[in-house]
């Protein structure tokens, strides 16, 4: 019993968490909210697959044995019991018992008997009587359903945890067991799946998830396995007709759904049905449900810039979301493999210091169910977001992640490019200020003016000239200028720090910082006076702050570049939006089951609180002319009520007696 309570009660705390914490989320989306290192640990529990995990389905296969054998041990003695009269009692033994009570009557034993038996009766007890010599025992009881409570609510909990395990990934797991079935890894037709990547028709318990593009259909379910999917075949197949998605104000998603056309695969008739969140749609034994929406397969058009070299000209490319393509060698010749389109990324642009880079993609507003009215005022739609990846000749890869619009934070617009080297890692942010036309592309200009030595050497001199009188320590204002620029372009402030002695480099940077700002804002002049630009000088004092602080902007930005590991940014210009609506599909008998068992525990619960045994034994045997008894009743539980039973009981016998003794 210990054993089993302790069981049902881990069972229980591991349930809480699987409630209380959103399951089966990105790794990135654990990883922000806990931190590398308590990822880490929880992640070796699998408590972001709770009920899936390997240790949660052990714990409750033992329960099931170990409440199963109880149950197989203990219902035949139970039943027995609340079978039994337990008419064998010895009548003297009858003295021991707390309540008790003895009467002398003048009635005759068989008579006593008939009386007594008739008065039980009349109080809902059922009775027997056995013969001992010439003296009566007449044994009754009632309430021994009470005994079924316990029974009920064993074979309850057998019940609900075989449900449970019906509906987990159990049942597909014992299938990749016993039939060979292989997960399938890497992008394949569903046409080329081999057999031992797809399940059973007759599967008899899964969760699938079906993507469906808008005017597409697909009868095949994905079931994640292991580190690919196996391929489940349904019944019918459905098309997605229309999907529909509705926005509060600030652009949050509020609601969402799908019209749809079902087709059944074996007689070829169809209907059409609307399914959304929380109104599934049943049909052949399988529910679908509306689980969120995602990207169909955008076209998308895009502008490469390029962050090495002397170039300093977009070049357009396309592309298709799930797809991939090949830069031009211009521009390293790197495969891109587009992976998402996002319309709406909401973020919270209050007052005070807004969002962090490192948290602006990953707090979007993703809806999985059905969304709750935001209540914060500072959330703001911030616009289309693509994310792509890049992979080189040597099949290393990076994630990235850039907004179309240039995002407000502290006050300024930037252009935000992330990147991460795993989806288990945060975003990492390279800030690009907007220029006033909003783009990018002074600031790629002056990344390519930066790049060329006959340009860093006439800003080096521009800046010496300024800040230096003629002569020597001109000269020596020139080379250090010269040297801190061509330094930063290759390794921004790191390689300078790093050139420095270890005990100066606090008084080298100090230096160096302000010597590189003002001789990128000669660069600056240069690179505008080539594209016939004016130059900055004698500008309102409103705009030249905004100039100043863009400049400021640009520099961090130039720093953090050699470290941005692409040679090419790609910017979204525009696109073609094809949305694609997510279903899960789910075939679960475990449900039945788990709704039988919470009848057998209702039942159960009941039978052990609601209903008392009470048994009562009457001894009776001869005494002169008449006849004496003693009486005895007994219960699981001495409570109030009891006492009270006990007692009309006793006045009853008292009464009926004519004659007792206390």
């Amino acid at each position: 019993m210990r054993f089993a309570i302790s069981l049902l009660v881990f069972i229980c705390v591991a349930s809480l968490i699987g409630t209380v914490l959103p399951q089966n989320q990105a790794p990135n989306a654990y990883i922000d909210q806990f931190g590398p290192f308590w990822y880490t640990l929880f992640d070796q529990f699998s408590i972001w697959h709770i009920y899936n995990s390997p240790w949660f389905l052990v714990i409750m296969a033992f329960l099931v044995v170990s409440t199963s054998l109880c149950v197989l041990r203990n219902a035949p003695k139970m039943i027995r019991d609340m079978r039994s009269f337990r008419e064998y009692v010895r009548g003297s033994s009858l003295k021991a018992f707390h309540h008790k009570v003895e009467v002398h009557s003048a009635l005759a034993p068989d008579a006593a008997v008939e009386a007594v038996g008739t008065l039980l009766r009349s109080q809902g007890f059922r009775y027997r009587v056995r013969v001992d010599g010439d003296s009566r025992m007449v044994a009754a009881k009632k309430g021994a359903a009470n005994r079924l409570g316990y029974i009920f609510a064993h074979v309850a909990i057998v019940v609900i945890c075989v449900g449970g395990l019906l509906d987990s990934e159990l049942p597909v797991r014992v299938q990749t067991w016993l039939f060979d079935k292989q997960p399938v890894v890497g992008n394949m037709l569903i046409s080329e799946v081999p057999e031992s990547g797809r399940l059973s028709a007759y599967n008899p318990s899964f969760r699938a998830n079906m993507l469906i593009p808008d005017g597409k259909q697909s009868s095949v379910g994905i079931i994640p396995s292991g580190p690919g999917v196996l391929l489940q075949p349904l019944p019918f197949s459905l098309r997605l007709n229309k999907f529909h998605i509705d926005y509060y104000e600030n652009g949050q998603p509020s609601d969402f759904r799908s019209d749809v056309t079902v087709t059944d695969r074996a007689t070829g008739e169809s209907f059409d049905r609307t399914i959304q969140v929380n109104e599934p749609l049943h049909y052949r034994g399988l529910t679908v449900y509306q689980s969120s929406f995602d990207d169909g397969g955008s076209a998308l058009q895009l502008r490469a810039w390029p962050l090495k070299g002397q170039g300093a000209e977009p070049v357009a490319v396309t592309g298709t979301v799930g797809t991939e393509s090949q830069l031009p060698q211009g521009l390293g010749g790197e495969t891109v493999d587009y992976t998402d389109l996002r319309l709406i990324n909401v973020e919270n642009l209050g007052d005070g210091e807004g969002p962090q880079p490192a948290n602006v993609i990953e707090h979007v507003a993703a809806v999985t169910g059905s969304a709750a009215r935001p209540r914060n005022k500072d959330l703001r739609n911030v616009g289309p977001s693509v994310q792509y990846r890049l992979i080189g000749a040597d099949g290393q890869a990076h994630e990235f992640s850039q907004y179309m619009l240039p995002v407000a934070l502290d006050g300024f617009p930037l252009f935000l490019l992330g990147v991460r080297d795993t989806p288990a890692q945060p975003w990492r942010y390279l800030r690009i200020p907007a220029d006033a036309q909003g783009q990018m592309d002074e600031f790629m200009h002056l990344r390519a003016a930066l790049a060329d030595p006959a340009l860093r050497e006439q800003a080096a001199r521009a800046f010496a000239e300024r800040n230096a009188p003629a002569g020597e320590q001109r000269d020596l204002m020139f080379q250090a200028a010269r040297g801190a620029l061509t330094t930063f372009e290759r390794e921004g402030f790191n390689g300078i720090i790093a050139a420095a002695p270890e005990g100066e480099r606090e008084k080298i940077l100090n230096f160096a910082v302000p010597m590189i700002q003002l001789s990128l804002a000669e660069l600056r002049d240069l690179m505008r006076a080539r594209q016939g630009l004016p130059a900055l000088g004698g500008l309102p004092a409103d705009t030249a702050q905004r100039e100043q602080q863009w400049l400021g902007l640009a520099v961090l930005a130039l720093a953090m570049l050699p470290d941005y590991p692409a040679p090419v940014a790609l910017q979204l210009s525009g696109f073609d939006h094809v949305q694609a609506s997510v279903f899960q599909v789910a075939r679960s008998p475990g449900k039945t089951t788990v709704y039988l068992g919470c009848l057998f525990l209702v039942l159960g619960v009941f039978s052990m609180f609601y209903i008392r045994e009470r048994r009562v034994w009457v001894w009776v045997r001869p005494s002169g002319a008449g006849s004496a008894w003693l009486a005895a009743m007994t219960t699981q539980r001495r409570t109030l009520d009891f006492n009270h039973e006990f007692e009309r009981l006793r006045d009853a016998l008292r009464t009926l007696g004519g004659r007792h003794d206390v």
